[in-house]
């Protein structure tokens, strides 16, 4: 799995008119499944966002998780970020997961958060959606499954 992970003020997905989900502080996580995910990175992922120190304590250094703060996660599917670019122009992505197998990878995720404690929002799989957000730093992490 890769997530691109955002600390952020707030942020918001809709398609079209309709605003699917919304969040005040916390983490916009773009996640991509790859061919090669299963259930174990579930598990990974959903630990690694909820316990990611990226928040800043009392003397401002990063060391609080969305946990410690009570933050808000918007968790958006996003099979680009496996599009190969080393040769030609145009991505590849062949190393993203099919829509279906995805779909139940990236649901998972989002039930593990929720499950840990974490408040989630979400955008809707294989729409064409809109993400706008307020990047809190600003503060960006990516995270890649071992």
């Amino acid at each position: 799995m890769r997530a691109v992970v955002q600390r952020v003020t707030e942020a918001r997905v809709s398609v079209g008119d309709r605003v699917t989900g919304s969040i005040g502080p916390g983490l916009c996580v773009l996640l991509g499944i790859s061919t090669e995910d299963g259930p174990g990175e579930v598990g990974w992922a959903a630990d690694k966002i909820a316990n990611l120190r990226i928040f800043s304590d009392d003397e401002g250094k990063m060391n609080r998780s969305l946990l410690d703060v009570g933050g808000e996660a918007l968790v958006v599917s996003q099979f680009t970020l496996y599009g190969d670019t080393r040769k030609g122009r145009r991505p590849s992505f062949v190393k993203a997961a099919s829509g279906a197998e995805a779909e139940a990878l990236y649901a998972d995720v989002v039930a593990a958060l929720a499950d840990l404690g974490v408040r989630v929002a979400t955008g809707e799989f294989g729409a064409m959606m809109h993400v706008s957000l307020t990047n809190d730093g600003p503060v960006t992490i990516i995270l890649d499954s071992p």
